[in-house]
């Protein structure tokens, strides 16, 4: 697994690239966005980037997001914050990236930029959101608060419904050209192999390992088979509830970081909680307020156990990408524990039958 990273500004090898993210190097950044800083540095639960709280001399706190280094093309990002202010010109509740210029003096220049003017002639809105400072991609974002959803009453389902089939009814506009497209081999079959070459698995376990998620995956992609095509739009991508923050005036995303091409399923399932009945209750909930803005095709409920089951693989193998991050084995001890992967793989035994059984 790597051991170092190469800072491609002092070519020092540094154990990680965000070791070089200290605080001057944050408030410098937002204050080339052009939103002088009075010091206030507050770190965001983030593990794939880094997300900090920055208070501003003027005005309300803004939100840094420093780009993981290596893991997004630029085109990629700038699809992410396309995607974002489609929606938000829609009056959909999601937090945009602010379009700002590098190098602005305050505020209103930054602000002035969203014009989308330049000497050279017009500039793609998208294209003034990611900036760059000491190594790091970034966009600064407004500070908006909220809870994480109960989705406890159906009327809330329902609330939540109408918002996915929103972003779904624009997502369906366009295609993504540089985002990841959802798939049993990505999500399934490679982050398999990587996990089998990671060295993380013990010896005793891998065999079984390898057994179990092959039959997973052949499960998984049998599944989508029986199902047969379905359409494939501009998703989420990781639509779970702590991905949500909900304020009294609805629902919104702080984040669009995950964007993908995918089933709308991908989308509703994460946020469904139970067994099979209570699911399916849920779900009828969800799929009222989501029908009366985009057109759901009911195969796709066929898709909900082999998509846990990829999602199940994924994190893994997420976690196991990321172990050279300082911050992972601080957060996920358990992750190189034998026994996490005894009932991982446990856990991926009943995701077979579920995955053959169905809902």
């Amino acid at each position: 697994m790597r051991t170092g990273w190469q800072d491609p500004e002092s070519g020092r090898t540094r154990t990680h690239p965000f070791d070089a993210l200290g605080p001057d190097v944050i408030v410098d950044a937002v204050e080339l966005a052009g939103f002088p800083c009075d010091g206030r540095v507050l770190a965001l639960g983030s593990y794939e980037n880094r997300v900090y709280q920055v208070g501003t001399e003027e005005g309300e706190p803004v939100v840094a997001k420093f780009y993981r280094p290596g893991r997004w093309s630029d085109a990629a990002i700038l699809e992410e914050h396309a995607f974002a202010l489609e929606l938000a010109a829609a009056e959909i509740p999601v937090v945009a990236p602010l379009v700002v210029a590098e190098g602005c003096a305050d505020a209103e220049m930054a602000r002035d930029a969203g014009t989308g003017q330049s000497p050279a002639g017009p500039v793609p809105v998208e294209s003034q959101t990611l900036l760059r400072h000491a190594g790091f991609r970034y966009a600064v974002y407004p500070r908006r608060g909220g809870q994480w959803p109960e989705l406890a009453t159906e009327d809330d389902r329902k609330w939540m419904g109408r918002f996915l089939g929103r972003i779904h009814m624009v997502g369906g506009r366009r295609r993504f050209e540089h985002r990841p497209t959802l798939s049993v081999e990505a999500m399934g079959r490679q982050n398999v192999d990587y996990l089998l070459e990671s060295g993380l698995i013990p010896d005793y376990v891998a065999h079984r390992y390898e057994r179990v998620a092959g039959e997973l995956v052949e499960l998984v992609e049998s599944a989508f088979a029986e199902v047969g095509q379905v359409r494939f739009l501009r998703i989420h991508g990781d639509c779970h509830r702590n991905n949500v923050l909900w304020t009294p005036a609805g629902p919104h995303f702080v984040d669009l970081d995950d964007c993908m091409t995918g089933p709308a399923i991908q989308d509703l399932w994460m946020l469904l909680a139970g067994d099979p009945a209570e699911i399916r209750s849920q779900l009828e909930d969800f799929l009222e307020g989501y029908t009366q803005f985009a057109d759901f095709d009911y195969r796709e409920v066929g898709l909900i156990e082999p998509l846990r089951a990829l999602r199940m693989v994924h994190y893994a193998a997420w976690l196991a990408r990321r172990w050279d991050d300082p911050a992972f084995p601080k957060a996920f001890p358990w992750f190189a524990e034998a026994r996490y992967w005894e009932r991982h793989v446990a856990e991926l035994e009943e995701q077979c039958f579920a995955v053959d059984r169905g809902l």
